[in-house]
């Protein structure tokens, strides 16, 4: 107990310094607690999106105030990648990890076509170039073959095991801990003060939810996703609504079926079907999202707002700056909140987390 105790305190006594050396584990980020203006650690204190953040929320939660939000429509939806997690070092998770499966995995047995498939691409991600549509589609049908007649929990696994190894282009950073500091501290900020957050995003949401669960506070529940296709082993040709599982028999397994893409406007057609609320916050970071931030804006009855993350900086990030001018030109055209991770950013990951 009293070795416990001191190795709580240890921890306690180097969250609250709040100057991570490397990047923030995934505890200190489970750990982020931030329930008034005074408690960001991670914003500069001049950023004026900061302080948009906090009037919003002051405001829409005062019950003397004309903008008053109640509580049970206090909803808030957030993207991941690129939003509040890393999506560039070089590539998203699934893509990564399908590479690290079929080329580097001793464990793994691929069949030809995946190598074909992962060799073919791979240097398309790692030099940052646009991956041709039709090759594009084979890299989609591989991220799902390389998991077939995998069971929830043992995909699961595989994903928690990825999560343990080191981004590329950034040092110190391990894909579990690849969380925007600044934009969980929002998250949590929102939590405080009566808001239901949503993650909406196209990730695979079995991803989304590994990567999230024991790191960010987001009920699993309230995670939205790409979804993947389930069969029972013994189903055969019996479609879903035709066909019983026996728990004695048989296990539900990952398929390569890919039914629902969670983007663009069918992140607005999943906010209506699994949320059934108008958002009166969105946060997005790219073309994926610009149907959900304008949704939210659109004829809302509530005071709502929508926020674009910038991905500008160069030492921190692996940011591109021709990019980044042209998606603040938009967000401000279209009414959106622009986030500069350059400019309102104390700290993204920790302070030695440096592009290599």
């Amino acid at each position: 107990m009293k070795k416990f105790l001191a190795t709580l305190t240890a921890v306690f006594i180097a969250f609250c310094s709040f100057n991570f050396v490397n990047a923030a584990s995934r505890a200190e980020i489970a750990a982020i607690n931030v329930q008034t203006a005074a408690d960001f650690q991670f914003w500069n204190d001049d950023s004026p999106t900061k302080q948009k953040i906090i009037e919003f929320v002051e405001d829409v939660t005062n019950p003397y105030s004309a903008n008053y939000i109640p509580p049970e429509d206090r909803i808030a939806t957030f993207d991941m990648d690129g939003t509040i997690y890393c999506e560039t070092a070089p590539y998203y998770f699934k893509q990564m990890m399908f590479l690290h499966r079929v080329l580097e995995d001793k464990n793994y047995k691929p069949s030809k076509d995946l190598i074909k498939i992962a060799e073919t691409v791979k240097p398309f991600i790692t030099q940052k170039k646009s991956i041709p549509a039709n090759l594009n589609s084979k890299l989609s049908f591989g991220t799902r073959k390389a998991y077939e007649c995998m069971t929830n929990e043992e995909y699961c696994d595989y994903i928690r095991q990825f999560m343990d190894t080191n981004e590329v282009g950034l040092s110190n950073l391990k894909r579990g801990e690849a969380f925007y500091l600044p934009m969980v501290e929002i998250i949590s900020y929102l939590t405080n003060n009566g808001f239901k957050v949503y993650l909406n995003s196209a990730a695979e949401r079995e991803i989304a939810r590994c990567l999230i669960d024991g790191a960010v506070n987001i009920p699993l529940d309230r995670i939205l996703g790409s979804n993947v296709t389930y069969i029972s082993t013994n189903q055969g040709k019996n479609g879903g609504a035709n066909y019983n599982f026996d728990r004695y028999k048989e296990k539900i397994v990952r398929a390569t079926g890919y039914p629902y893409k969670n983007e663009k406007n069918n992140k607005v057609y999943s906010i209506l079907y699994e949320i059934g609320k108008k958002p009166v916050l969105a946060f997005g970071n790219s073309s994926g999202d610009y149907a959900m931030l304008e949704f939210t804006l659109q004829n809302n009855k509530y005071r709502a707002e929508s926020f674009f993350v910038i991905c500008d900086d160069t030492e921190r990030e692996l940011g591109n700056l021709k990019r980044a001018e042209k998606d603040k030109n938009y967000a401000l055209k279209r009414g959106w909140n622009p986030i500069s991770m350059r400019d309102d950013f104390k700290t993204i990951y920790g302070d030695n987390v440096r592009r290599n």
